[in-house]
């Protein structure tokens, strides 16, 4: 008999997402194990493997729909020995109404002008209406964080559609050159246009991606309903920087390279253990505290912000965190993350100092208790020994929940991490 494939849950809160990219096609074999898709949640991109093996009877949902609801048929398999046609016509005997399909909403993106003396160049995309380049979402997305000019990449997609692997494949520069003289000279057609707004300055308009939502819900949560106390204290960093120095020296061999942030990492860790009042969380009616440190690791992601989380930090060794931290950041920036490597964490940490950042407040990230936003390490004026003199020095700012950690308890977990990176050989026990 016919299998109905359906949407995947691929998060406890996932009830909607984005089929990015399917990666078979009709009449295609598949085994158990398989990446069948690409599909964006609420939180990352994620691969959908088949469960079982047969032949793809049916695509019911084409690549590039957004929304479409948990459970829903997206393709049909037959399996061995079936005729594919008559799998293909019973819809592998679902009783639901396959969803319709709308083509999703795409940016005005208007051709360049062509260069006086134009190099050879790709073939451009493939437009819509004559105006529009056909790009999904995803797609478009990394096209915006490399610099590429969806006009010279050539569509692999559905009818030339540019999918993700096109845009990670080209290579930024690519795209014919503009003469600006020439756009400004031209009359821009009506889609090209920008919308103006209300006050009429002009404007593009950029539909929210699912992570963005989320991001923008929980945020707006947090806010109004957790109670924010913000604890900040300067922190000198000239031993910490001279211990990260010896440590990449003795372990250059082995290719490790520990980061700032990786010592911060197990800085905090470190504290939480000293001051176990604030690896907590609300819950209502009870108070969790937890017996391991779990630190989740703001990551700017093309997506939006993402926060993969370091197990057990407070007993890991640096090396092992630095690796792990590398690899997280990596795959959280590929959308390769899986749910059980950025869902949960017991305390957060942000880092804006490689932005030149000097100090900030960071929003809680629920269900947690504490988030330590991290400011850039520069030269201050500082007394050393009872004498001015000048010291690299960063500012870190706690946000407590009022309602879990009192302010007495968030200042001694300030006043530990501030002593442990002062003194950083308490790291390396």
């Amino acid at each position: 008999m016919p299998t109905p494939i359906k949407m995947p849950a691929l998060s406890p809160t996932m009830e909607e997402g984005t089929l990015a990219r399917w990666l078979v096609k009709e009449g295609d074999t598949v085994s158990a194990g398989d990446i069948m898709a690409e599909i964006e949640t609420d939180k990352a991109t994620m691969e959908f493997e088949a469960v079982d093996e047969g032949t793809i009877a049916k695509i019911e949902v084409p690549e590039g729909t957004e929304n479409v609801k948990v459970g829903t048929v997206i393709a049909i398999l037959a399996e061995e020995g079936e005729d594919v046609g008559e799998a293909a016509a019973s819809g592998g005997g679902a009783a639901q109404e396959a969803p319709k399909v709308e083509e999703p909403k795409e940016e005005a993106t208007p051709a360049p002008a062509p260069a006086p003396t134009p190099a050879p160049a790709p073939t451009p995309a493939p437009k819509a209406g004559g105006d529009r380049i056909i790009a999904s979402p995803l797609a478009k997305r990394i096209a915006e964080q490399k610099g590429l000019d969806l006009a010279s990449i050539k569509g692999s997609g559905p009818n030339g559609r540019i999918v993700k692997a096109d845009v990670e494949d080209a290579q930024p520069g690519a795209a014919p050159a503009k003469d600006a003289t020439a756009e400004m000279a031209a009359p821009r057609t009506p889609s090209q246009t920008p919308a103006e707004s209300e006050f009429g300055a002009p404007f593009e308009a950029h539909k929210l991606n699912n992570v963005r939502k989320v991001i923008a819900r929980r945020l707006t949560e947090a806010k109004q309903q957790i109670p924010h106390i913000y604890l900040t204290v300067d922190v000198r960093l000239d031993a910490l920087l001279d211990l990260r120095k010896q440590l990449n020296a003795s372990l250059e061999a082995d290719g490790v390279k520990l980061s700032v942030n990786d010592l911060l990492i197990k800085a905090l860790a470190r504290a939480l253990q000293r001051v176990p009042s604030c690896n907590v969380s609300f819950q209502g009616e009870e108070l969790h505290q937890y017996k391991r440190e779990d630190i989740s690791v703001a990551v700017a992601a093309p997506s939006g912000l993402i926060t993969p989380i370091i197990v057990d930090a407070g007993r890991k060794g640096l090396a092992q965190i630095s690796t792990e931290m590398k690899e997280l950041a990596g795959k959280a920036r590929d959308g390769k993350l899986q749910p059980h490597e950025y869902q949960g964490g017991t305390a957060s940490l942000s880092n804006l100092g490689m932005f030149g950042t000097k100090q900030f407040d960071a929003v809680i990230n629920p269900p947690q208790a504490m988030i330590l936003a991290v400011g850039a390490g520069e030269q201050r004026p500082w007394v050393i020994d009872g004498a001015l003199g000048v010291a690299t020095v960063m500012s870190a700012t706690g946000s407590f929940d009022h309602r879990a950690i009192d302010g007495a308890d968030g200042a001694q977990l300030m006043e530990a991490f501030k002593n442990l990176v002062e003194n950083p050989m308490g790291l390396l026990v």
